[in-house]
């Protein structure tokens, strides 16, 4: 699982090479048998934002943002299920971001429910902007496949996205999104 910018609480060998690597701008794989070995505390303040594509954690580490970020790379595996459920234990709170199609507003609506995440620039308003944006830049669009999945955050996304028919993958708010981590 890819992350970037945890700082953990703790003195192990472990929680150390974290807080190293965040403060060189540096991402971190953690595996489960790591966060098994060293489950991992941070603050109970912390806001740790959630993506669902790794390219989201090279652009915050690229523009060395402060915030932690965690990638589910998709379907969130048992390892990242591992790491965040330590970290609402913890007290953190959590921000969710993934792809606008109708797989990507299921996973979020997993990641969301169950970890009472806040939506992060997710709403259809996001959306009908990012559509906007991406035609009158030129860039290709992609139709959406599948049936529509209600978002459990915004009852007017799924209307919105099947009247537009755009499948919008998380790369193409990588700009936005660093600009929130900064």
């Amino acid at each position: 699982m890819l992350s970037y910018g945890l700082r953990p609480e703790g003195s192990s060998w472990r929680e150390q090479a974290l807080r190293e690597r965040s403060a060189h701008g540096a991402e971190a794989h953690l595996t489960l048998r790591d966060l098994r070995r060293t489950p991992l505390s941070m603050p109970s303040d912390t806001l740790v934002h959630i993506c669902e594509n790794p390219r989201m954690v090279e652009a915050a580490a690229g523009a060395g943002c402060t915030q932690p970020v965690v990638c589910t790379s998709g379907n969130a595996s048992t390892a990242v299920l591992t790491l965040l459920d330590g970290l609402a234990n913890a007290g953190c709170a959590f921000a969710y971001h993934g792809d606008f199609d109708w797989p990507g507003i299921t996973l979020a609506n997993r990641i969301i429910s169950r970890y009472y995440a806040l939506s992060w620039r997710m709403s259809a308003y996001d959306y009908e902007r990012l559509v906007a944006h991406n035609n009158g830049q030129g860039i290709p669009q992609l139709s959406l496949a599948g049936l529509p999945v209600a978002a459990d955050w915004d009852a007017d996304l799924a209307p919105a996205m099947t009247a537009l028919d755009v499948a919008l993958h998380e790369e193409v708010t990588l700009d936005v999104l660093v600009e929130d981590l900064a």
